[in-house]
């Protein structure tokens, strides 16, 4: 079986990725050969006896910068006509699930984790399809980020996950927040699972999900929001149950549109 996607990692640190994918769906979608994820040493394309992959920056300045020729031997190592390059990098796009849901129709994957204070800028001219970020946030490289990015590319290629349906209810594939969940027992520490749920009624449970998924949206994260169309009887709904932030949300929408 071909895998579907393949996912190179240039790195600094191979070792940080010992056993990262080895587990759970990631690691029985390794197995099964529907994805393949490999990890590549940046060092072992350096020329001088020292490995050496950083250098003082032009124009001076604190930290070292990743040289581009490591870096380029590394890419050109691995890359193919089916290749897409992403710099893991604080200056990027912030990564969201339409991009997630885009890299997993890549047929290879290559991702470059930066250090120190970055990669030296003719690398993403020549080779870098795109930076992304994965948050407002520095964190000491590109390692974690790269974990970040594969694990949540390889749960959306097709095999990977067992029932394919529950991706398309999860939080942000949708654009909203997830419903509650809930599970035995009945009842737990004094609280008890919505009656609703055990009904039977699969059409009051769709619309209970439906509904407890704009109320957490609405308190968690209105942002999202914006982007659905809600009908009067939902809108009515969560005036009703949160007044002051469906109140604040319609404020801030109108403000928007006008």
């Amino acid at each position: 079986m071909n895998a579907l996607l393949a996912v190179d990692i240039l790195t600094l640190f191979p070792e940080m990725f010992d056993g990262a994918f080895a587990y759970g769906v990631i690691g029985r979608a390794v197995k099964n050969g529907i994805v393949q994820i490999n990890t590549h040493d940046i060092r072992k394309q350096s020329n001088d006896r020292h490995r050496t992959v950083d250098d003082y920056a032009f124009g001076g300045g604190p930290g070292m910068v990743m040289k581009p020729e490591p870096l380029a031997k590394s890419i050109e190592q691995v890359q193919t006509d089916n290749s897409h390059v992403v710099l893991l990098s604080p200056q990027g796009q912030l990564l969201d699930q339409t991009s997630i849901s885009r890299l997993s129709n890549c047929g290879q994957l290559i991702l470059i984790c930066g250090r120190y204070e970055g990669v030296d800028e003719r690398i993403s001219q020549k080779y870098v399809d795109e930076e992304i970020s994965i948050g407002d946030y520095v964190v000491t490289g590109g390692e974690i980020p790269a974990m970040v990015i594969t694990d949540a590319v390889v749960r959306l290629v097709p095999g990977v996950v067992g029932k394919e349906e529950s991706l398309l209810a999860e939080s942000h594939s949708s654009g909203l927040l997830e419903h509650p969940h809930y599970t035995r027992p009945r009842r737990f520490a004094d609280l008890e699972v919505p009656e609703i749920l055990v009904s039977g009624n699969h059409a009051a449970v769709a619309k209970w999900r439906r509904r407890e998924s704009l109320r957490r949206t609405l308190l968690r994260r209105p942002d999202l929001l914006h982007k659905e169309i809600l009908d009067r009887d939902e809108l009515t709904w969560l005036l009703a149950e949160e007044p002051n932030a469906a109140h604040q949300f319609l404020a801030k929408r109108d403000a928007r549109t006008h």
